[in-house]
């Protein structure tokens, strides 16, 4: 990805300047992966072009800008390493230049966890890059328009930064291509414009949609008196406005969005919220002098704050589209609405092809889809890596599956890791459903990874894999919709954590404002603590103001938030609340205190505790208050169970003072090694949080939502791009790593288990899974001439392999270390021998067979057995060693092949690659001395034979389905051995020992005849 370089660049100059406490070790050579799912998040935002049909934008809530080419069948990211945020309000396409796209970012989609806007942002080629175009304060953006005849004309709907008031809100023009801005619209610093639009036939006449709206962590607000909002016109391109009364809501007005038909500038659109049956849609055919409700329709108006989207046909002005929690489609101009089909409810835009009206993209919950008919059939939503996970958990099988609640999915889901079977739909056929709801956590059970505890909206559900069905065991069995939540006996936040004791696997906790614990899957319940939040009357509230209820959980406030037991003494639980407090027991809930950092601005939502996995008086906290219009990160420790607190996160920690932070973890192998999780990203220390440097590698800019470190691996869930892993962190847990700089250092090789990829697997649209192999990290110093060598030596010290990353620098000295008779180290563009910290995957192959062609030369070996092995680096003078295992793959195990069955699959596989050899080198003699022998007249003799025994050697290469002849049948018992772990059948023997009898006749004819 393109994102790394220009990542740092843009946190070293736009963000914060950092002051390290030590020198940084560069760890490039680590990069995470995407494992999925490919079914879409979020969509806020689309845009196409007429001039090219088949190409089309999407803008994600969290997963930055996506392009299509081909109608929607591919789709590839056009934004990372350019924006600075992973949230789109607003795309649009110059008319008659497809190069020209500008970005408003900053969904309008105003959820609580809504990520925030920096500003408008333009590419001049077609997407593949983009710069900054201003208003970097302006919030969230809902809707960027460009002027049809120049494209340096642009206007922008600032709503404004959604929990917090702000100057910049309003609509801004500018003139010359975003380099400079004019608000031309503007009422105050709590009331934004949440629309405009411009009349097609005539750029100067525009319409804006006023709204007042914040979103505060118990409610939101969405909507004002009449002088509050309402819809305002410009007849002179925005140099003055007007604002529109007649015949539309004079009271409580909120969202409004309004459509302008192209084929008939009289007829305007506006899709209001107002109170009761005021709310719904308007018309207007005198261009916006009055309106007439024309549908007080409950469809089209569902949470307003969320969607009120309103679409017409660019060639039929009766034809109307309403986007909401369903979609509809009116052909009277709103008076009927029949329901439409895509591939996904919750609906936020479409934008309709002017030239093709059946021929459009619709974004929704699930990602976009493209319809060339009308909306009868769709491209699919599973080929988009935007998923919004809320958490991750693992499981404890190989390969082990991550989990989580992924955002408007009707169930939790799992993904694995590594590919777990050979299914041929990869990437979708290896999502599966684990209970719950989109909100999660899904918890796997330790010891059982079948068993999945699952949460929905505070709803608690013990999940088979088995059969796929969950059983219910509510804590107060009480639906808690539409409740205010101070007559609520639990409150569950819509995100309620579950977590399972890591002492025992039957004791599950579960938390409304009171900590409950469950011994026996959830058949009973005891509540362990008193009520552990701040709980303050005036945040205990009927959600959504002055005009729509909106009560889902989503807004409850005084929840226990997180929880976690620590690993080191059993009965050490730490929780703390969305609104601010942080308690610790240390009897197994029998007593609580209240251990809140004194310097914690109150009500911020503490969205992480995390006890050391190494000293039970120790414990990290994040906390979250950007709801609450604080931008600053909170990472805090305590070293004697919360007495004293030290914050983590300060101006000169290395952390942005504008990157909110979401969770921290402290590495179970290595003390004082946190992992941070943020609004824009990763960070790492390596002193216990005195310092920080970015961790983010080759990750896109998203929220980072969760983090686990799980069988070595650092597990990562996000806002906008799903899951993601990086690889085996053992380097860092080498103590030397801060001192790396004059010569070459190995690190230690971890513990690997001995599998083999599924067959028939592909890649997928996305994602990223690793080849079967060993992790072998090493560093190598400046200035660095000589080759990297890498040798391998088997349990009884037998050498297995060696590899080189130059074959024209590499040591001569291998072959008279060898005792070999000729150069037969495997030459491999992945070792590298560039300065810095490397990594390299050992494929766990031993030797292949020889073959003149160089590139299949020794390739295809034998997987080597379970076992200890030591591998040798040498660079130049220097050498070092490390030892390591592998363990043979317990699913192998569980399906009754030993590690006997290995090693004699092992034997016969290397026999079987020696005789490919000396069937190889035969043919390749043979062939030179035919040549010879057939211009000698006295070799006549000699001729003939080889003449002979070539055909029988060499299958015929100009025929089609030619008869498979010797060295073809040692190859294909061969590749017959290499698929599975297995002990060999007897026919393999038997065969093996034919096909031996039938070369040695064959060399023993030639022979005979010289």
């Amino acid at each position: 990805m393109r994102l790394l370089a220009s990542f740092l660049l843009t946190l070293a100059i736009s963000f914060f300047e950092i002051a390290f406490v030590y020198a940084q070790p560069s760890f490039d050579a680590l990069q995470y992966r995407a494992v999925g799912p490919t079914r879409g998040g979020r969509v806020t935002a689309v845009a196409g072009t007429a001039m090219e049909p088949g190409t089309f934008y999407l803008g994600a809530t969290g997963g930055g800008i996506w392009k299509t080419t081909d109608y929607g069948t591919t789709w590839n990211n056009v934004s990372d390493g350019y924006l600075p945020t992973p949230s789109i309000g607003a795309i649009a396409v110059a008319h008659k230049d497809p190069n020209i796209v500008y970005t408003g970012t900053g969904s309008d989609g105003l959820r609580s966890n809504v990520i925030l806007g920096k500003g408008v942002y333009k590419s001049i080629d077609a997407g593949h890059s983009w710069s900054s175009a201003g208003l970097a304060e302006a919030g969230q953006i809902g809707a960027l328009i460009l002027h049809p005849e120049d494209h340096n004309t642009v206007f922008v709907a600032a709503i404004g930064q959604p929990f917090q008031a702000n100057s910049e809100r309003g609509i801004f023009r500018s003139r010359d291509g975003g380099r400079s801005w004019k608000k031309v619209l503007y009422l105050s610093d709590e009331i934004g414009f949440s629309d405009v639009e411009m009349l097609p036939g005539n750029p100067n006449i525009l319409f804006a949609t006023a709204w007042k709206t914040v979103r505060k962590p118990w409610t939101i607000i969405s909507g004002g008196n009449a002088e509050e909002g309402g819809i305002y016109k410009s007849v002179d391109g925005g140099d003055t406005w007007d604002k529109i009364t007649k015949g539309l809501p004079g009271n409580l007005i909120g969202k409004i969005d309004v459509a302008v038909c192209p084929a008939d500038s009289r007829v305007v659109y506006a899709l209001v919220e107002a109170p009761d049956k005021e709310g719904g849609l308007y018309k207007s055919v005198d261009q916006g002098v009055s309106f007439t409700q024309v549908s007080d329709f409950g469809g089209i108006r569902s949470r307003p704050f969320y969607y009120t989207n309103i679409r017409v046909s660019p060639q039929d002005c009766e034809v109307v589209y309403a986007l909401a929690t369903g979609y509809y489609r009116s052909d009277n101009s709103g008076k009927d609405w029949q329901r439409m089909n895509p591939p996904h409810g919750d609906n936020h835009d479409m934008w309709i092809n002017p030239d093709k009206p059946q021929l459009f993209i619709q974004a929704n919950d699930g990602g976009a889809n493209v319809t060339h008919n009308g909306g009868k059939t769709w491209s699919t939503q599973f080929n988009q890596p935007t998923a919004e996970i809320y958490q991750v958990e693992v499981d404890d099988q190989f390969p082990y599956w991550l989990y989580g609640g992924q955002q408007d999915n009707y169930t939790t889901i799992a993904v694995p890791s590594l590919p777990p079977d050979s299914r041929q739909a990869d990437g979708i056929g290896w999502i599966i459903n684990t209970g719950g709801c989109e909100t999660g956590p899904a918890v796997p059970k330790p010891g059982n990874h079948n068993i999945v505890y699952s949460n929905c909206k505070g709803r608690f559900g013990v999940f088979d894999k088995r059969t796929g069905v969950e059983r219910s065991y509510y804590v107060g069995a009480s639906d808690m919709y539409g409740h205010n939540p101070k007559d609520l006996e639990y409150r569950f936040q819509r995100v309620s954590p579950i977590h399972v004791s890591p002492h025992n696997p039957d004791v599950v906790y579960h938390t409304s404002q009171y900590v409950h614990r469950t011994k026996n899957d959830g058949q009973t319940w005891e509540t362990i603590s008193p009520d552990l939040t701040a709980f303050e009357p005036d945040k205990q509230v009927i959600s959504g103001s002055p005009i729509t209820r909106d009560i889902t959980g989503e807004e409850f406030y005084s929840t226990i938030y997180a929880i976690r037991e620590s690993p080191v003494t059993a009965g050490v639980i730490w929780v703390g609340a969305n609104d601010g407090p942080v308690h610790v027991t240390r009897d197994d809930g029998n007593s609580w205190q209240n251990v809140t950092p004194a310097s914690l601005p109150k009500g911020g939502r503490v969205d992480a505790v995390e006890p050391s996995p190494h000293d039970a008086a120790k414990a990290y906290i994040a906390v979250l208050r950007y709801q609450l219009g604080d931008w600053r990160p909170y990472l805090y420790r305590t070293n004697d169970y919360g007495k004293s607190w030290t914050l983590l996160s300060g101006p000169n920690s290395g952390i942005p003072q504008n990157f909110p932070t979401r969770v921290v973890r402290e590495d179970p192998v290595r003390a004082g090694v946190l992992y941070a999780g943020t609004e824009y990203g990763m960070f790492l220390s390596m002193d216990d949080g005195r310092s920080w440097q970015t961790f983010q590698q080759n990750l896109p800019v998203t929220p980072i939502t969760d983090i686990k470190i799980h069988q070595g691996d650092l597990v990562l869930s996000t806002m906008g791009r799903g899951f993601w892993i990086l690889d085996n962190l053992s380097p860092l847990h080498d103590q030397s790593l801060m001192d790396l700089a004059d010569e070459p250092h190995l690190f230690a090789i971890p513990t690997t288990i001995r599998h083999r990829s599924p067959m028939g697997r592909g890649s997928s649209e996305g994602l990223e899974y690793t080849d079967p192999g060993v992790w072998v990290d090493y560093f190598i110093p400046k200035g660095n001439k000589a080759p990297v060598e890498l040798q391998v030596f088997g349990p009884d010290g037998a050498w297995i392999t060696t590899l080189a990353s130059d074959s024209i620098r590499a040591s001569k000295e291998l072959v008279e270390n060898m005792a070999l008779n000729q150069m037969e180290y495997l030459v491999t563009k992945g070792l590298s021998d560039k300065p810095g910290l490397q990594r390299y995957r050992w494929d766990m192959q031993a030797r292949g067979p020889w073959s003149a062609n160089k590139n299949r030369a020794y390739r295809n070996g034998a997987l080597v057995n379970p076992g200890e092995y030591t591998l040798t680096m040498k660079v130049g003078n220097w050498e070092a060693s490390q030892k390591f295992y592998l363990l043979p793959d317990p699913r192998v195990i569980g399906a009754g092949i030993s590690v006997a069955d290995m090693k004699a699959q092992y034997e016969l596989t290397t026999t079987i690659t020696a005789l490919i050899t000396r069937a190889r080198k035969l043919e390749q003699a043979w062939e030179k001395a035919l040549k010879t022998a057939s211009a000698d007249s006295s070799q006549k003799a000699y001729a003939e034979a080889l003449s002979r025994a070539l055909p029988q050697l060499q299958t015929e290469k100009d025929m089609i389905y030619p008869q498979p002849k010797l060295l073809d049948q040692i190859e294909y018992l061969g590749y017959m051995l290499r698929g599975a772990d297995q002990r060999p059948g007897d026919d393999a023997y038997a065969r093996l020992a034919e096909l031996t009898k039938q070369l040695n006749a064959l060399e023993e004819s030639v022979e005979g005849a010289r």
